[in-house]
């Protein structure tokens, strides 16, 4: 029973960012000798939703109750500074700059914990413990299709984007004491209007899309983490 339920807790994390597709093969972690495994010891899962998954062969969730939320670098993409007032046929990607940063680091961050503070089955705390499972989230080539002035166009016409922006994903799950790893999951995913339309671009709608994807992944990852203690 206890394999069962720290595999599904895995299959449950792993998922969490995860790509419209789905698979109908139950995910698995690799064993035995022909094993793919990562640089720092964990197997390869396979039929993950995600892009890519690994974990320990002995995976196992069942000593922690309290998780502690680590925030990982928010690393960009490069991107050359351009003049997109003048040059409007431009599909980026976008140079990003350091108050643009600012305000998307801290709009990942407050809508993250607005989910995840609504968790039943878990105690969140800050110090690492026995009992403690440190959750590792950061966002890697993050990439923006917003033009750099697109805020400052009025009386220049609008701006119609079909996406804002894309971001590789990272979730890993360690020990709080020793910082051991447990598992990694990967996942690329576009930040982008309901039904892939044509949206007008500015501040305030792509502060909604960027609020709305991050939410989706905080609500499954919350929900993963009450499902495995329901199990």
């Amino acid at each position: 029973m206890k394999n069962k339920k720290t595999l599904g807790f895995l299959l449950l994390v792993t998922a969490t960012f995860l790509s419209v597709g789905c698979t109908t093969t139950p995910p698995s972690i690799q064993s035995g000798p022909d094993a793919e495994v990562s640089f720092d010891g964990l197997n390869v899962v396979d039929n993950s939703k995600a892009d890519k998954a690994w974990a320990r062969p002995d995976f196992d969730l069942s000593p922690y109750s309290k998780i502690m939320m680590v925030g990982a670098d928010i690393e960009y993409a490069p991107a050359k500074k351009q003049n997109t007032s003048m040059n409007r046929s431009g599909s980026g990607p976008y140079f990003i700059d350091d108050e643009a940063r600012a305000r998307f680091e801290t709009l990942v961050k407050e809508t993250f914990m607005e989910e995840i503070v609504k968790i039943k089955s878990f105690e969140i705390v800050n110090e690492p413990g026995p009992d403690v499972l440190m959750i590792r989230g950061g966002l890697l080539d993050v990439v923006s299709y917003v033009p750099q002035d697109s805020m400052n166009m009025a009386g220049r016409g609008s701006i119609y984007l079909s996406r804002i922006g894309e971001a590789t994903l990272v979730l890993e799950l360690r020990d709080s004491e020793t910082g051991a790893i447990i598992a990694r999951s990967i996942d690329r995913r576009a930040a982008e209007p309901i039904g892939n339309t044509m949206t007008d671009s500015n501040r305030v709608t792509n502060a909604a899309e960027v609020r709305r994807l991050v939410r989706h992944w905080a609500v499954r990852l919350r929900d993963s983490l009450d499902g495995f203690m329901q199990q």
